[in-house]
């Protein structure tokens, strides 16, 4: 049976989530969510790859929900986020699918924030859990938080988890978890640190793999804009005057560049804030909910931050440096053509190492990125790219 023949009706799913998904628009399940959901709601371990966008949250989400009972004040469920920002994102997409239960609750726990707030809401008995390992081993250091009567713990971005260091906190996790029926490994790619994973805690497990197809992909026009390094922010200001986009996102590779940029264009009068791992999280929270809420018009970030950033309506995504990662690249231009809406990204080039990286990108990711130019009057046309000259080095 095509994709396109299954709603989530034919998943077997109860009346309340199929309420709140029509709610959200939902009628269709994404291919990781028709091949997971089945699987998870038969208690199957399952190690899926598939690209950013793809609907993962949900593939894991919606059976986790449905196997929570509203009646017991135990965790049941966790699902375990290698950042803050991807931790609050998974937490606010649960409780929207949430709109039409009683009784179940979720707790989000990340480090960076004030833990009083985080204990009275595992007061309140939480049935599913959202955490980063480091600040769930607090909270389990501190009897704040019990994990034998969960039944389901996921690691979400799990190549990008273990990448970071949490190796050892997340068997640490998984070890205490001593009644867990299954056990879901999401991740972009399977490195070998998930592998290592799998073959530890995993039995009889479900292998999904989404390759990017273009029904799964984001509708997303991709360009190149090439310029001299001295006018890239003034190619990019007027980029987003022209072009009268209302929200957008640009990304950077340094903290250094991020704040630079920031700084200079609220000089210029635009608003427009950014976040970086140099900035308080307090004041990161603050601006990531000004922009989630439409009250910012351009949020400039690193990489640090892209991943944990679910907008549904970012009219265009600009790279403002090449990225240094192809994976990167995928993600952040994930940030705009959601939820079946066309959106654009836009990569400004200023030297050849960064021509020569986006080619790599593109011929990587199988994207076409068309090389255009701003003209005076700040209408786009096609061009026929030279690439830019070598940076001459001189010998002393």
């Amino acid at each position: 049976m095509e994709k396109s023949n299954i709603t989530f009706a034919d998943l077997g799913l109860s009346e309340a989530m199929l309420k709140a998904l029509e709610k959200k628009g939902y009628g269709y399940p994404t291919t990781i969510q028709m091949e997971a959901i089945p699987h998870f709601l038969q208690w199957k371990d399952v190690i899926a790859k598939a690209p950013t966008g793809t609907g993962k949250t949900f593939a894991f989400g919606i059976p986790m929900i449905e196997h929570i009972d509203p009646q017991c004040g135990d965790v049941q469920g966790l699902i375990l986020a290698p950042t803050r920002e991807l931790a609050i994102q998974i937490g606010d997409e649960l409780r929207g699918l949430l709109t039409y239960y009683q009784g179940i609750r979720v707790a989000v726990l990340y480090g960076g924030a004030g833990i009083g707030g985080q204990i009275k809401a595992l007061e309140k008995k939480p049935q599913i859990v959202v955490a980063t390992p480091g600040r769930l081993m607090d909270h389990y250091n501190r009897k704040t938080v019990r994990l034998d009567k969960i039944q389901t713990v996921v690691l979400d971005e799990a190549d990008r988890m273990l990448d970071m260091g949490f190796f050892k906190d997340v068997t640490r996790i998984i070890d205490k978890v001593k009644n867990r029926k299954n056990l879901g490994l999401f991740s972009a790619t399977i490195s070998q640190e998930v592998m290592t994973v799998s073959w530890m805690y995993q039995r009889d497990e479900v292998e999904i793999t989404v390759e990017p197809k273009q029904e799964d992909r984001p509708d997303i026009d991709q360009y190149s804009i090439t310029v001299t390094p001295l006018e890239k922010a003034e190619t990019t200001l007027r980029l987003i005057k022209t072009q009268g986009f209302e929200r957008v996102m640009i990304f950077c590779n340094t903290k250094h560049m991020c704040q630079r940029l920031c700084d200079d264009f609220q000089r210029a009068g635009m608003d427009c804030q950014c976040i970086h791992g140099d900035i308080r999280q307090s004041q990161r929270e603050k601006t990531m909910q000004r922009y989630r809420d439409g009250k910012l018009a351009i949020l400039i970030a690193t990489d640090v931050a892209s991943r944990g950033i679910d907008v549904d309506d970012v009219d265009c995504v600009i790279n403002y440096d090449v990225p240094e990662e192809n994976e990167y690249y995928v993600h952040r231009i994930g940030r705009t053509g959601r939820a079946k809406r066309k959106g654009s990204a836009y990569s400004i080039i200023g030297n050849f190492p960064e021509k020569a990286k986006l080619d790599e990108i593109a011929k990587f990711s199988n994207y076409a990125i068309r090389p255009v130019r701003l003209n005076e009057d700040g209408a786009l046309v096609d061009e026929e790219v030279n690439a830019p000259a070598p940076v001459k080095r001189r010998f002393r």
